[in-house]
């Protein structure tokens, strides 16, 4: 999978892609460019174009395993920080560090696919060191167990405690939980089903009588349509973008030729052209160039 950040605008909806592994600096990662992951540094700089736009609605599409939980948070505030109403939808296997991204989002507005799997777990690092920079680290581990236990309470109404046990089961490594554990365990709001319908499942069974069913599949259903539609959109601008530029460079390609060409075909013109001076020995007697006789004759004796 590529992993990136990447943003769309689509009227007054701006859709945010989290991809891949969150927050190794780009320059320990791979040369090229497309396997590069998603980093503060590189979100930062979207963050300003959701703002100037001043997008209504924001929606972020998450399909990550986790990574740096630094970069995480501050994914988070940044997402926390924009003047907009913001979902959050998680694919896949949605774990560590992704999970704290998925937090930020209106009340009511976490969702997860109905395949995904959700885990959250003790922080870890690899470090070397004496006893003292150990005992630090493990200082700092701890204190970042307690900060995202409290950050996902704050979002779920439960206590931190019942978080801070859930990511200490297996030895601190968590527990894989289904879409359905998920929303009970309070880390999610709701179910998403787009390969079927796009429905929502609410977390609760007891559904309003005034609720209308059949507008809210079909509300869903077109967001779906939109946001399928949106991608196949990006796709065939980035296409159109990648060919007119390779018709440039052919185009460039050939005026370079043609002018190689002319400055070829110049060149002997030029020298036929330019004046040349001959020197043609002139000799006595010759048949072009007769010798004057002398007018006196010469008197036998």
């Amino acid at each position: 999978m590529q992993t990136k950040i990447t943003i769309r605008n689509e009227a007054h909806t701006c859709y945010i892609d989290i991809e891949g592994t969150i927050g190794v600096p780009e320059q320990h990662q791979f040369e090229n460019a497309s396997t590069r992951i998603a980093t503060f540094d590189r979100f930062r700089e979207e963050v300003a174009r959701i703002a100037e736009i001043a997008a209504t609605k924001v929606v972020v599409n998450i399909r990550s395993t986790g990574g740096d939980v630094n970069d995480a948070l501050l994914i988070y505030d940044a997402l926390m920080g924009l003047d907009a109403h913001i979902t959050t939808r998680c694919y896949g296997y949605t774990a560590s560090a992704a999970t704290i991204i998925a937090q930020a989002a209106n009340d009511g507005c976490r969702e997860i696919s109905s395949n995904a799997m959700y885990l959250i777990h003790k922080s870890t690092c690899s470090i070397e060191g004496n006893a003292s920079s150990l005992d630090a680290r493990a200082d700092l581990l701890r204190k970042t167990d307690e900060r995202l236990a409290s950050l996902y309470a704050l979002h779920s109404g439960r206590d931190a405690q019942y978080f801070a046990d859930l990511m200490a089961e297996n030895n601190g490594e968590g527990r894989w939980l289904t879409a359905e554990e998920t929303v009970a365990a309070g880390l999610a709001d709701c179910i998403t089903d787009p390969l079927i319908t796009g429905v929502l499942v609410p977390e609760k069974e007891d559904t309003p009588s005034d609720v209308d069913i059949p507008q809210v599949e079909n509300s869903a259903a077109g967001e779906i349509i939109r946001y399928l539609l949106g991608r196949l959109a990006y796709r065939i601008e980035e296409w159109l973008e990648r060919l007119h530029e390779k018709h440039m460079e052919k185009r460039e390609a050939r005026r370079a030729e043609k002018e190689a060409t002319q400055e070829q075909e110049t060149l002997p013109q030029a020298a036929a052209q330019s004046p040349t001076k001959s020197i043609v020995p002139l000799m006595r007697g010759s048949a072009d160039t007769p010798h004057r006789r002398s007018s006196r004759q010469r008197i036998p004796r």
